[in-house]
């Protein structure tokens, strides 16, 4: 299959204030690279960190930064730049435009532009964590995707201001991945498949304030349902516990407990796919009391009595009419990881196996980075260490390989 380009396809960037306004300059590059024409805005805090000129160097046309250059509106006006692309990317997205775009002001050319245009529109925050986590910008998020803007969430790790969590820019591959499929019909070779994915963890009660639960932070699956998505199929997901924001264009049900979850995954089906990656507690606690357990002076510590849970791996992966085609499950070990998953795989009945390190050094549960090994009955695949949203990308590229012959 030809590899997917963006030939014959115009990009609007507007780069907005910020650290990881350099990280544009990439996003050019890789644009150009995949046939692309770049047109660039630059905005005045935009132009604190990048200069004109290295944007114009790079897309190889004029870069716009004033609102009232009558030069530019005599060349091309405001309204003409905003519906001349076919996609218009903010990367990054500064707190500030964002709050902009939600209040729909229009006080510069890339506001105005934004609020002009008919184009899709997506958006890479970039910004501090406390940032990001205040209310105020999850509420503009929340009323961005609700109008259909695309947003391609933040990264956790350090920051320039010395703090570390959320509010990092994707890197720049990861946004070219998001553009290439809202743009190229080549890369939806999923459509009309439906994907089920489980994510996160789950809370299993001791008592109405207590629960047993792991470190899984769902990133993980979620970034797996929303690159099942990207590829064109109609993605189920079931969350368990998480703190992280529903991925978009996907349908999304919040469950609690193990028995939940297989609930949920049942009433599902069926699906043509199966991901499993979610982190469902072995066991619970039989009967979990009704009432908060009281610490009482003197008296013995409680005795909790567990049941297994519900396998939910093993239940999807038995064969029948509502067996998904390719049902894959997750084995997060601490040890010997190889040989624990390979013998996993033929104990459920799946057809493949994604296996990781989750030990505390590795620093993937609960991270934002990934290094699987992709097991099947033809062998062992070793992937590289990567960010959770590529490790997504990478095995839905896979996926849709399997079930359709194409690679996106």
């Amino acid at each position: 299959m030809e590899a997917v380009t963006l030939a014959g396809r115009r990009i609007l960037l507007i780069v907005s204030g910020g650290i990881a306004a350099y990280k544009a300059l990439e996003l050019v590059r890789l644009l150009k690279k995949s046939g692309a024409a770049v047109t660039a805005v630059l905005t005045k805090a935009g132009a604190e960190f990048v200069t004109p000129l290295s944007l114009q160097a790079l897309t190889e046309e004029k870069v716009y930064h004033d609102l009232f250059s009558l030069t530019d509106e005599s060349e091309m006006g405001h309204i003409q730049l905003s519906r001349a692309a076919d996609l218009v990317v903010v990367a990054p997205a500064s707190a500030d435009i964002l709050a902009k775009m939600a209040a729909g002001l229009a006080g510069d050319l890339a506001t105005t532009l934004l609020l002009a245009t008919d184009k899709p529109v997506l958006v890479a925050p970039a910004m501090n964590v406390r940032m990001w986590t205040h209310a105020a910008t999850a509420g503009n998020i929340q009323t961005l995707k609700s109008r259909g803007v695309t947003v391609v969430e933040p990264e956790e790790g350090p920051m320039a201001c010395g703090e570390f969590g959320p509010g990092r820019l994707a890197e720049p591959p990861v946004i070219l991945d998001h553009i290439l499929s809202m743009l190229t019909p080549k890369a939806r070779p999923l459509a009309g498949h439906h994907a089920l994915v489980t994510s996160g963890p789950t809370h299993e009660p001791i008592d109405p304030v207590r629960y047993i639960a792991n470190r899984s932070s769902g990133r993980q699956g979620h970034a797996i349902a929303q690159a099942l998505a990207a590829l064109g199929a109609r993605v189920t997901l079931i969350a368990g516990p998480v703190t992280i924001a529903d991925p978009p264009g996907v349908t999304v049900l919040h469950v609690e407990t193990a028995a939940e979850m297989l609930a949920a995954v049942r009433a599902a089906l069926p699906a043509d796919i199966a991901v499993l990656a979610a982190a469902v507690a072995d066991w619970r606690v039989a009967e979990p009391a009704t009432g908060k357990i009281k610490k009482q002076p003197g008296a013995e510590m409680p005795a909790l009595t567990f049941v297994t849970n519900p396998d939910i791996l093993a239940t999807i992966s038995e064969p029948g009419p509502l067996r998904p085609r390719l049902v894959v499950g997750f084995a997060a070990e601490t040890d010997d990881v190889i040989a624990h998953a390979t013998a996993k795989r033929l104990r459920k009945g799946c057809d493949w196996l994604v296996a990781n390190d989750v030990s505390p050094a590795s620093g993937v549960m609960g991270g934002t980075e990934n290094e699987i090994h992709l097991i099947s009955a033809a062998g062992i695949e070793d992937w590289p260490r990567l960010p959770k949203d590529a490790v997504a990308a990478r095995l839905a590229a896979r996926i849709a390989q399997e079930l359709t012959g194409e690679t996106p």
